[in-house]
């Protein structure tokens, strides 16, 4: 098994944390790109609330009924006996909960709460207005234009893909594999993704729940990166997992096992059921949505009854198919609508929310745009806090492209400007009626004092978008946005420079890793 520090593309140690001036100057390296500084976005719109107080009701009804009269699937003996034993009915692998057991587990659960990583600077809070965006995680396959192709994903594209979440100032989080690097045995995939993971970018990363083994080492390596203690790891969250319920109405063992371990050290928890309307779900979107919060809101309740108060949040990833082929469809207004009305639901019952920038096209062409946009436009309109796959993501979540991460990351910077305040500010500077009776009735704004002390920052400036006219474009050698995505991530993983690590801490790390292979890693059946 190949040791980690002997990997020929990871840097040299550092002696340097990460955070202040200094790390904020290593995580750019060399400026490829203008872009504004990382914050955390507030939403300052009033939801989308497509639903009034019955059509609610409706839907929260249609949920309590399923957990009642249906139930869901626990396929994992451990998590029927700790529901059983908080009061569930249980039948085999069906566990059935009454709504007031729900609502009281409901109760337990944090509004809002952050996730702290290796660099403290990099804390981010979920919940409340606050929307996070994430990269692309979990495809199969790679393509650039390059390559030309998809093909199945690699170590080296992994860590391509990890280098531009870790410079975009825009993503918050890393989500899971930015690509599935299957030249790596399944046994040691996850050391050694989650040691890149953790030695180039600093930000709050992600863990697969894939079985004891998996988690017990992500949650010992990110304790390792941060250095703590186990005390200080458990004393608020330092990773997360999201996990997919297998709809219809089940959950399965390796996911449930990684659930129930991270609920016990505390460690951030999203569930977000994968709910295609007319084939893993109804065909309308009230009874996609509604099987959807089933789904999500048992395992809910497990969390809680494992650790009351445990940081939870729900996802939704309800769209639909296409009725001719059977194939998924993303970003279609379908997929608008029930990821704003999973909203209203999340805020009914005061839970953080995860929604996902996605599409179906299979290249960064325009179909993928638009869909993106609109997948993205809903998760705001929705009041999301977490998005999953705002960045890279092809093909229903086959694909992961650079290009296409390049091309999702200006919209991404296009959004959260829209949220800035300035915007909408209407102090007597704002109003402008000095600048106003200067011009008068005749001249224009552009030399007057006012446009001259804000003309740099008074409007979002794009690194990708070309904003100039067709001949002046085709004089500069016509270069589609595609083609320029390409120029730009290229030239951000040649000038980059990973964010500083402690040495010993680094040492430790490799350690853990070069351990555990030798050990075997993790089984590769369930």
């Amino acid at each position: 098994m190949q040791d980690p520090k002997r990997s020929e593309d990871t840097p040299a140690p550092r002696r340097r944390r990460g955070g202040g001036r200094a790390g904020a100057a290593a995580r750019r390296g060399h400026a490829a790109i203008e872009q504004a500084p990382w914050r955390l976005p507030v939403n300052p719109d009033r939801p989308v609330e497509p639903l009034d107080a019955e059509g609610v009701q409706a839907i929260h009804d249609g949920a309590m009924r399923i957990l009642e009269e249906v139930g869901v699937a626990f396929l994992h003996p451990e998590a029927v006996a700790i529901l059983r034993r908080a009061g569930c009915e249980t039948e085999g692998e069906v566990v059935r909960m009454d709504r007031a057991m729900v609502m009281e587990a409901l109760a337990q659960c944090p509004a809002q709460w952050d996730i702290t990583p290796r660099n403290p600077d990099r804390r981010i809070t979920v919940g409340g207005r606050h929307i996070l965006f994430g990269n692309v995680s979990s495809p199969p396959n790679y393509w650039d234009m390059e390559l030309g192709r998809k093909q199945p994903g690699t170590r080296a594209q992994c860590r391509t893909l990890l280098k531009l979440t870790q410079y975009f100032e825009c993503i918050h989080f890393t989500g899971g594999y930015p690509v599935e690097p299957v030249d790596l045995h399944p046994s040691v995939r996850h050391l050694d993704v989650l040691y890149d993971k953790l030695t180039l970018t600093d930000k709050v990363t992600h863990a697969y729940s894939l079985g004891a083994e998996r988690i017990d080492d992500a949650m010992e390596m990110v304790r390792i990166a941060s250095g703590v203690s186990d005390e200080a790891f458990e004393s608020g969250p330092k990773m997360y997992t999201n996990i997919n319920s297998t709809s219809p109405l089940k959950h399965d063992y390796p996911m449930l096992d990684g659930w129930m371990r991270l609920a016990a050290r505390n460690q951030g928890l999203v569930v977000t059921p994968f709910t295609l309307a007319g084939a893993m779900a109804p065909v309308t979107m009230a009874g996609a949505v509604a099987q959807s919060l089933a789904e999500a809101l048992s395992a809910v309740v497990l969390a809680q009854a494992i650790r009351p108060g445990a940081c939870v949040a729900i996802g939704t990833f309800t769209s639909n198919v296409d009725m001719k082929t059977g194939a998924p469809a993303f970003g279609t207004p379908e997929y608008m609508r029930a990821t704003q009305m999973t909203g209203q639901l999340a805020r009914f019952y005061g839970l953080p929310m995860r929604a996902s920038g996605v599409c179906a096209a299979n290249v960064p062409d325009g179909q993928a745009m638009w869909e993106t946009s609109n997948s993205l436009w809903s998760a705001v309109q929705a009041g999301a806090n977490m998005v999953y796959h705002a960045a890279g993501w092809l093909e229903g979540g086959l694909i992961a492209s650079p290009e296409k991460f390049v091309m999702d990351c200006e919209l991404l910077g296009q959004i959260q400007r829209y949220m800035e305040p300035a915007l909408w500010a209407t102090t007597p500077e704002d109003i402008a009626l000095d600048a106003v009776r200067e011009v008068g009735h005749e001249g224009h704004f552009f030399g007057t004092g006012h446009t001259q002390a804000r003309y740099a920052t008074a409007f979002y400036q794009p690194f990708l978008s070309d904003w100039t006219n067709h001949e002046a474009w085709e004089a500069a050698g016509g270069v589609w946005t595609a083609e320029r995505a390409n120029r730009v991530w290229k030239e951000i993983v040649a000038s980059f420079e990973a964010p500083p690590m402690d040495a010993a801490v680094r040492e430790e790390l490799e350690a853990f890793v070069s351990r555990r292979k030798a050990e075997g890693g993790a089984p590769t059946d369930f």
